[in-house]
């Protein structure tokens, strides 16, 4: 993981499960700019309901005050928001930092989301585009009893088979089990499935002094599985109730490593969510090819809960 991110010319670092990801993806933005990467980082255009109320992923049509680099990726500042003014986690964390953040929209699937990451990429000097995971679960199976949400995380994973003209990929776990979906150690589990097959990439770490920088970063952010693996990095441990007290985390040193990987390797392995929706032709037609297989998602929820 270190040397894909020191040999960089730069990274884009996308979250890719939505939502508060975007700090596990600032996170790993800032080891690389400790390597001397330029970096930058992001999440796509899903939040969680409290936030924003509409099922599914906001197209980039819908998200004002946006600057886009191509028709799925666009650059975030602290006044961007969805169609019913809710502000992103990438809003919060512009504002924060003072920096553009990536939006990018996975709606049209991974054919052209890979395309639209790989042109982003270009068109911001990175030839590596980092998709961070927190919590595990983009590596699920599909049949663990806490899976919630491998949607947004299959689709992302998916679509690296598509980023191409010399931008290379790396899949990283943030943050194992914080989620509160994936337990710890099945998220363990399915990293050294991946590691068996070849895709391993190594773990590293938070320092201090970049633990004070991305919690800075973070204070205003709406997440708590990212805060979980920033307060496991302090050192805390033991069960956490998060979600209202729907989900525990049980949080241990562990939680506090970024686990590197191979993307095509983990598709191959361990990443079945994925592997699934590798020939869909939209996050809809994903989410069918995963309810094909039984697996629940996190659109059917909100699609359900939206009436």
């Amino acid at each position: 993981m270190l040397t894909a991110l020191a040999d960089a010319r730069g990274a884009l670092c996308l979250g890719i499960g939505g939502g508060g990801d975007c700090v596990g993806a600032f996170a790993v933005a800032e080891i690389a700019r400790q390597l001397g990467t330029p970096a930058h980082a992001g999440g796509i255009t899903w939040e969680r309901r409290p936030i924003d109320p509409l099922p599914g992923a906001r197209r980039l049509d819908e998200i004002r005050d946006a600057t886009p680099l191509n028709d799925l990726v666009a650059l975030a500042g602290a006044a961007t928001a969805g169609p019913q003014g809710a502000r992103f986690c990438e809003s919060h964390l512009a504002e924060a930092t003072g920096e553009h953040v990536l939006l990018v929209d996975p709606n049209p699937g991974p054919r052209p989301l890979g395309a639209a990451l790989a042109d982003a990429a270009r068109r911001l000097d990175c030839d590596l585009v980092v998709l961070v995971d927190v919590g595990g679960d983009a590596l699920a199976h599909g049949d663990e009893d806490g899976l919630a949400s491998p949607l947004a995380d299959a689709v992302c994973l998916a679509a690296a088979e598509h980023v191409d003209g010399g931008v290379r990929t790396l899949g990283v776990v943030v943050g194992a089990g914080c989620d509160g979906e994936l337990h710890h150690d099945e998220v363990l589990a399915r990293i050294a499935e991946v590691a068996a097959a070849g895709g391993g990439r190594g773990a590293v770490g938070f320092e201090p002094a970049l633990l004070d920088r991305v919690e800075a970063a973070a204070r205003d952010v709406p997440t708590e599985a990212s805060a979980l693996a920033l307060r496991a990095a302090r050192g805390l441990t033991g069960a956490i109730p998060i979600r209202g007290g729907r989900r525990t985390v049980h949080l241990s040193p562990v939680a506090a490593l970024a686990f590197g990987f191979d993307v095509p390797t983990a598709i191959g392995s361990a990443a079945r969510c994925a592997a699934h929706v590798r020939g869909a032709t939209s996050l809809q037609h994903a989410n069918e090819l995963l309810g094909a297989k039984g697996i629940r998602t996190e659109l059917d929820y909100e699609t359900e809960l939206a009436g």
